[in-house]
């Protein structure tokens, strides 16, 4: 899966899972833990796509879809997201806030 561009989402409704963080300055083991945390979440029963990006300031939007709040569920007690999520809370981000959200409605317009 890669962490650019558009996820390919079914049609709602389904969950969204925002993401929002502030970076502590250097890598610190987060490139390959982010890198596995997108590959184990693409594992997780409900998991349907992901789209992320981070500007040079450090402030990254990662937003996560699911199917259901159940599949939320066990993606955040899944033992290496907590240890993950550990790690986050101690030395990788500065601030962070989490949302989720129901979505009922989508649309776009496909790139030319």
């Amino acid at each position: 899966m890669s962490m650019q561009g558009f996820a390919k989402l079914p049609e709602p409704p389904y969950y969204a899972v925002i993401f929002s963080s502030q970076r502590t300055a250097g890598d610190q083991g987060y490139g390959a833990t982010a890198q596995r945390m997108a590959e184990l979440a693409q594992q997780q029963p409900g998991f349907l796509g992901m789209e992320s990006t981070r500007g040079v300031d450090g402030f990254g939007i990662t937003v996560a879809y699911f199917t259901d709040e159940a599949s939320i569920a066990a993606w955040k007690a899944n033992v290496e997201h907590r240890a993950a999520q550990r790690m986050g809370h101690t030395t990788w981000y500065e601030h962070f806030e989490l949302r989720i959200a129901k979505v009922e409605r989508a649309h776009g317009r496909p790139a030319r």
